[in-house]
């Protein structure tokens, strides 16, 4: 009798978030981008918002002292029927904790000088992300971000195959007097970029991004401020992406809401709908001017 292969176990979707910190320039506005060790499970060698996995950790900080928000009112900006205030609360943590690990940040609220400083000797000594709010006696300011954007990593995905996140994207203002540092660990490198410089370099070759990066860039050049991106997030709900993957003219491609391929008819962001790898980039079917749809 032929023995039927077993099916391989799915894939684990993790949650996890990521942060566009933004401010604004006299050129227009930034956003602060790393770049991740090439040895990097998660996109190796590539620049991306500051962000990871939600750790178990992020659940248990005490929400009364340390968070200027109550879950509640979290899990409403979240727009997500199928978790709970703590899940939303936890979320919420995860993203300013990814922040202060990966790029020194600490988004709380009446952060002066001194207690930056020692937000940074505690980190470097290793304390736990909870404890150092506690030593601090700070809350975290999630007023200075708000939910942009949900994506859910698909089957096949074009990065980093065999890992699947459900990750929430958040906007926030840079916190005023503090200036990034990344943990030269998992970072290797931090800079403030303008979103269309940004893509630019891109086109030319000159640094690596990723589907979620280059959507998410192409969508804030849509702003000539800080004030505006907020303004947009604090008007909508986050809109949800889930890409998919397949094959066209020999090349691999990933379809977004809207596009033709897409079961999913309505349109979520601003962008082009489709991307297609070619050689080692994603380009829209149109080119680079795509990105501005």
């Amino acid at each position: 009798m032929q023995q039927v292969p077993a099916e391989a176990p799915p894939i684990p979707i993790r949650p996890a978030a990521t942060v566009l910190i933004c401010r604004d320039s006299a050129d227009g506005p930034e956003v602060l981008m790393i770049q991740r060790h090439v040895l990097s499970d998660v996109h190796g060698g590539s620049y991306v918002f500051p962000g990871g996995k939600v750790d178990a950790a992020d659940a248990q900080l005490d929400a009364a002292a340390h968070l200027d928000e109550p879950p509640e009112s979290l899990h409403a900006l979240l727009a997500d029927p199928d978790i709970d205030p703590a899940t939303a609360a936890a979320i919420h943590v995860a993203a300013v904790r990814e922040v202060f690990e990966e790029c020194g940040l600490l988004l709380a609220e009446g952060l002066d000088g001194p207690g930056t400083l020692q937000a940074a000797a505690l980190g470097a000594q290793g304390l736990a992300f909870n404890d150092l709010l506690g030593r601090l006696g700070v809350r975290l300011a999630t007023r200075a971000m708000r939910p942009w954007s949900r994506w859910i990593t698909p089957l096949n995905a074009l990065h980093s195959p065999g890992r699947r996140f459900d990750t929430r994207f958040f906007i926030a203002r840079a916190p005023e007097g503090q200036e990034p540092r990344h943990d030269d660990h998992e970072a290797v490198l931090s800079a403030w970029l303008r979103p269309r410089a940004a893509l630019e370099r891109y086109w030319q070759g000159e640094i690596a991004l990723a589907a979620p990066q280059i959507m998410s860039l192409a969508h804030l050049t849509r702003h000539a401020s800080v004030d505006a991106m907020m303004a947009e997030a604090e008007g909508r709900a986050p809109c949800v992406v889930r890409p998919l993957t397949f094959e066209i003219d020999g090349h691999r491609a990933t379809a977004y809401p809207g596009d033709a391929l897409h079961p999913e008819r309505a349109r979520v962001m601003p962008g082009p709908l489709r991307l297609v790898l070619r050689g080692k980039r994603l380009e829209p079917p149109g080119g680079f001017d795509d990105l501005w749809q």
